[in-house]
């Protein structure tokens, strides 16, 4: 079986950590990036990215402002991103969909969510 190539963009590298040794664990290949725009020199720099999981709330730039810039990059319009937030009150589903995210999972993580999202798509 294929595995799927996960960029994690997180500024909290504890949430990088936890993610990517969940991931890792269940066979995804993880690379991480602690903001936006080094998520997008990234993108840019590597075209194999199966899905992305983008911290909304970040300084410098938030994933509500990063998921339209990455979806306009060539190999990248069609690649899912799912937003990842603490932010759980009404609306916040709603504005990271329009923001252009595939989904959104809230923290803390439910890991069995996580993976049945990243397994379906």
């Amino acid at each position: 079986m294929n595995r799927k190539k996960v960029l994690i963009v997180d500024d909290d590298s504890r949430n990088i950590f936890a993610l990517m040794a969940t991931l890792k664990a269940k066979s995804f290949t993880c690379i991480s990036c602690l903001s936006a725009p080094e998520a997008i020199t990234v993108l840019k720099a590597e075209s194999d990215f199966d899905i992305i999981l983008m911290d909304m709330m970040m300084p410098d730039m938030d994933g509500y402002d990063a998921i339209p810039l990455i979806k306009k990059l060539p190999h990248y319009q069609n690649v899912p991103i799912i937003a990842v937030t603490a932010q759980a009150m009404v609306g916040d589903k709603e504005r990271c969909l329009e923001a252009g995210a595939n989904d959104y999972i809230s923290k803390p993580i439910d890991v069995e969510k996580l993976l049945h999202i990243l397994n379906a798509l």
